[in-house]
């Protein structure tokens, strides 16, 4: 089967992580997408969150870095998932490098360019609540793979300091 390279960055700002409705998969979502030609995996994960968000982030510090100048090295994934993607005329995987992020600056006003976006408090992941999809009163769940990594996200971002 195909394989395409992905990243995913769970945006956490406080006790709080930014997840999107995905439209094809009918689920939330922490942004990604795809790693582009000549883009590193860091690279495709600032550029993933800044379309889909507006916002800038780096990172969370990672302990695992050797002591050496050089080569450069990237910040290592918190882990990486397999995962069939769902476009039907295109059967692939997606390799996902998950990644958790801080924004860099205090987030101003989401961008929205059509996509919803909202901030989901650890309170909401813990109990599992659906998560309103707008004015509209619909509501959906949070898959809970992206449950658990979220809470996870939020529980390290608070251990280094955040």
């Amino acid at each position: 089967m195909e394989k395409h390279f992905t990243v995913t960055g769970f945006v956490v700002h406080g006790d709080k992580t930014l997840l999107l409705w995905h439209p094809l998969l009918r689920m939330w979502v922490p942004p990604g997408g795809h790693i582009e030609p000549d883009e590193d995996p860091l690279q495709a994960l600032l550029r993933e969150i800044r379309e889909e968000t507006g916002i800038d982030a780096a990172p969370l510090p990672g302990d695992r870095r050797l002591d050496i100048a050089y080569p450069r090295q990237l910040p290592a994934p918190y882990t990486i998932l397999v995962e069939n993607s769902p476009e039907p005329d295109r059967p692939h995987q997606h390799i996902d490098l998950i990644y958790f992020c801080r924004p860099s600056a205090e987030p101003a006003a989401l961008r929205r360019d059509g996509t919803h976006l909202t901030w989901v408090d650890e309170a909401q992941l813990a109990r599992n609540d659906d998560i309103p999809l707008g004015s509209s009163g619909a509501t959906a769940p949070v898959p809970e793979d992206v449950r658990l990594l979220a809470l996870t996200a939020i529980a390290k971002s608070r251990q280094s300091g955040g």
